[in-house]
């Protein structure tokens, strides 16, 4: 009888939830990076860099093999000063040389108030292309006051076609350093090199 379950646990009455994906174009990026980082990076060094660097990536998302369909997605933008800590770079990848050792970017990935939503997306897969120019303009920020390792960042909210509205994930499933199939954020980091 010790084998008996006598208590029922929240964590066995689960449902399917969809989780964003990005696919991020690394040929775009101003310094070499790799798409598992969803990070790609303006060269401030290149004194055209605010015209003619381009942040590149598609969204879109993961459904639990058709169990948890997705209705919209919503696009958040922010503008964000360097970490006290930021990431290495270059990017140094893990042993199985597949994802970077450190996340490129802080967690939790929250809303705040800096994040302005940006589109809601109803129709997937979605292309963007982003010079640092229209970048600042949609965030408001100045480009002669970037500095080396401040960055812009999209984070995503997921609306499923069953009412459910996912506003944030478990930080160790939005964690690139982990290989997890949540991508709830993506962005374009500044280097002078």
């Amino acid at each position: 009888m010790d084998g008996c379950k006598t208590k029922d646990y929240d964590w066995e009455n689960f449902s399917y939830v969809a989780a964003p994906r990005v696919i991020m174009n690394t040929e775009s990026s101003a310094l070499p990076t790799v798409a598992t980082a969803n990070v790609s990076f303006f060269n401030i060094k290149d004194p055209d860099f605010a015209t003619n660097q381009f942040f590149e990536w598609q969204l879109d998302y993961y459904n639990a093999e058709g169990r948890a369909e997705v209705s919209s997605i919503e696009v958040y933008v922010s503008f964000n000063k360097r970490e006290s800590t930021p990431p290495l770079y270059p990017i140094v990848l893990s042993l199985a040389e597949v994802f970077p050792t450190e996340r490129q970017f802080p967690l939790p990935s929250t809303l705040t108030d800096r994040d302005k939503l940006y589109e809601t997306v109803s129709e997937f897969p979605k292309s963007y292309r982003f010079t640092p120019t229209e970048l600042a303009a949609i965030t408001g920020t100045e480009l002669s006051d970037i500095a080396v390792n401040d960055y812009f960042l999209f984070k995503f909210v997921v609306n499923q076609k069953d009412g459910q509205r996912i506003v944030q994930y478990n930080d160790n499933s939005c964690d690139e350093s982990r290989g997890e199939l949540c991508d709830c954020r993506i962005g374009a980091r500044f280097k002078d090199q």
